[in-house]
């Protein structure tokens, strides 16, 4: 199973909309993706793509999977959405932190053993995830804490949506150290299966800046704002914003979806997973075969 988080220290660069349309992209192959966010802000993937319509309510959620206060099975708190899985996102995020050290409080009183990030990875393989999914994809926040790593325990790989930026750059240069700081932390091997520019204008410190950029780079997305901004607006992927909101096709904005659907091919060939059905890049008449 191909297992990444979307990740970046800086905020506002696109992560959640990464992770989103390259969900869509690997389900456009014919493979069946998992998405996991774990962001309690409001601004999340599962406002994007629609299924968080009960993150009030007192409804079971990935949270108490978390904590082993479970309401019912697994594969009840999954939504489907173009071809994508989604467990949504429950405003019990906002106290993860909270209710794991209680839940960890408790076990030890008992004797017993809680790894705080490691709740996350243990659900998913009580869940038979790994034998279910052909991929899984965790969008968490970008500050340091219990969702991040949890997410990081969880896939052991990052794919990094970059600003290229002086920002951006000084944002990926810190990410080495925090690498080195999650492994110790954790006791896992990350790895990076690459980082994604978005926003690029190619002007000459855009193209120093990400000649700078050691990790590899699949493709350099341009500025995008009116497409990513229509997706939020009418709450789904680029895809189906394109194919369904969009009263003409630009061939700038099909370059962009051309995009999501080979880095989603690059990213599956790290680990040797094949897509059944691959699409013609960008190709919106293509049609969706999953097994």
């Amino acid at each position: 199973m191909l297992a990444y988080s979307t990740y970046s220290e800086a905020g506002g660069v696109g992560k959640t909309t990464t992770a989103a349309n390259l969900a869509v992209a690997h389900a456009r192959g014919g493979l069946k993706p998992l998405v996991v966010p774990l962001d309690p802000q409001d601004g999340d993937l599962s406002r994007l793509f629609d299924v968080d319509d009960q993150r009030t309510e007192a409804v079971d959620n990935i949270v108490r999977h978390m904590i082993r206060r479970q309401k019912g099975d697994f594969a009840d708190l999954i939504r489907t959405v173009d071809g994508v899985d989604i467990i949504p996102e429950h405003n019990m995020l906002s106290d993860l932190a909270e209710y794991l050290q209680r839940e960890k409080n408790q076990a030890e009183a008992m004797g017993e053993a809680f790894g705080m990030h490691a709740q996350l990875l243990r659900v998913l393989r009580e869940a038979g995830v790994p034998d279910e999914y052909d991929v899984l994809i965790c969008d968490p926040p970008a500050t340091e804490g219990p969702h991040l790593y949890n997410a990081i325990h969880a896939t052991r790989s990052l794919v990094i949506p970059v600003e290229p930026t002086a920002k951006g750059r000084a944002a990926v240069e810190g990410l080495e150290a925090l690498v080195t700081g999650l492994e110790n932390q954790l006791d896992v091997e990350v790895g990076v299966l690459g980082a994604l520019p978005i926003g690029f204008k190619d002007t000459r410190d855009q193209r120093k800046i990400l000649h700078g950029i050691e990790y590899p780079i699949p493709e350099i997305i341009g500025e995008r704002a009116s497409l990513m901004e229509g997706c939020w607006m009418q709450q789904c992927s680029a895809f189906t914003y394109v194919r369904e909101h969009r009263d003409r096709h630009r061939d700038y904005e099909l370059e962009t979806l051309a995009q999501f659907d080979r880095v989603a091919r690059h990213l599956e060939s790290q680990i040797g997973l094949e897509a059944p059905n691959p699409p013609e890049p960008g190709d919106l008449d293509h049609e969706v075969v999953t097994a």
